[in-house]
């Protein structure tokens, strides 16, 4: 992987926010390449390393440890360039659950050029858990499906992902009401992106 970092904007948020319905359809538009860390880790099969430690970590709700989580995502994105699914000169990368904590953040530091964070914020957790639970009917998401889980899911969040935020700042950091209807969510993602266009 070539030095340069690559351009990327941060889709932030506790589970259940809608950062991947957000991801996806960004991912979508031309000169834009949607990375979801989630994804890929539910992706895994259990009888690879990885696949094991994903199971062993979500089962609990838990997040799983941070060598491993940038490992795979750094292995991702440079299958995804020699592959030619994602070109860094052009692409803008979206990234969609990760980092998830500082340390994962700091280790991305020399790796991305964080140009947005925008945190998707729920002020309201029955809403959340609400959705996690719908989420896990649709799409068989067996870590949504438990309530015990999906708590301590959000407590997680709650003391180790929130404090990026404050990592990257209040210049990067753009609040978007969560709750709204997701095209809206995404007209308010579109404008803050339109005015940062040269």
């Amino acid at each position: 992987m070539n030095s340069k970092r690559i351009r990327t904007i941060l889709l932030f948020g506790a589970p259940g926010s809608g950062k991947g319905t957000q991801g996806k359809i960004l991912g979508s538009i031309p000169n834009f390449y949607h990375f979801s860390c989630g994804e890929l880790f539910r992706n895994l099969t259990p009888d690879t390393e990885l696949g094991k430690i994903f199971l062993d970590y979500s089962s609990r709700g838990q997040l799983v440890p941070d060598e491993p989580t940038i490992r795979l995502w750094l292995h991702t994105i440079e299958s995804s360039e020699h592959s030619g699914r994602f070109n860094r000169k052009t692409v803008t990368l979206v990234l969609d659950g990760i980092p998830r904590n500082i340390q994962q953040a700091r280790m991305l530091k020399g790796l991305v050029n964080v140009q947005h964070v925008f945190f998707l914020r729920c002020a309201d957790m029955k809403k959340l858990v609400a959705r996690l639970q719908r989420r896990a009917l649709r799409e068989n998401r067996l870590d949504d499906a438990n309530i015990k889980v999906i708590r301590q899911r959000l407590e997680t969040y709650d003391h180790e992902t929130r404090p990026v935020l404050d990592f990257y700042g209040p210049k990067l950091v753009r609040t978007i009401d969560s709750t709204e209807t997701p095209i809206n969510v995404l007209r308010d993602i579109l404008g803050v992106l339109a005015k940062s266009e040269p």
